[in-house]
């Protein structure tokens, strides 16, 4: 029995690859990092409406427009309807997750805060004989060793301190 020839896929010149792939990523779901968003997101309506359901905003100019509130001869003024919140809970939980504490996770190497030591320890507050010291690899300059040392004595407060008292009592 012959083999059946495969006919090779030709490329169509009548087609913009570009639009297509625009319309492709346009029609594509956009993928949501907040998981609280994420949960009570309906596929079957709009962002608008979804974002209102929430008590959340698409366009704050539109939520809260800064006009002038004109009164009318008949005495009353103005208001854009209030929208209604369906999904309270999703607000509650952002504000939540706002109101916690961030976390300081900065930190530094123990070659910088060696470094720092060694530096402090040698030389004092004299930045310009740091710069000339043997132990300068990276020919810092005496702005530059500053800035590391006043980031070792940020992030590493108590270190900082234990430090000095231990420098002070030599």
């Amino acid at each position: 029995m012959p083999k059946k020839a495969s006919r090779r896929k030709q490329f169509n010149y009548n087609q913009d690859r570009k639009k297509l792939k625009k319309k492709f990523l346009k029609k594509q779901a956009p993928r949501i990092e907040n998981s609280q968003i994420r949960n009570a997101w309906d596929n079957r309506k709009s962002m608008a409406r979804n974002l209102q359901e929430m008590g959340l905003t698409f366009d704050p100019n539109r939520t809260l427009p800064i006009k002038k509130q004109r009164i009318l001869p008949g005495g009353t003024g103005t208001t854009a309807p209030v929208p209604t919140v369906t999904k309270p809970y999703v607000l509650h939980q952002l504000e939540e997750e706002a109101s916690r504490p961030e976390k300081d996770t900065k930190t530094l190497s123990t070659d910088l805060m060696e470094y720092a030591q060694h530096m402090i320890r040698e030389h004092g507050d004299n930045y310009k004989a740091m710069a000339r010291d043997e132990k300068n690899y990276y020919q810092d300059t005496p702005k530059q060793i500053k800035r590391k040392i006043d980031e070792y004595k940020r992030c590493h407060p108590q270190h900082f301190a234990a430090f000095m008292t231990s420098l002070a009592s030599k």
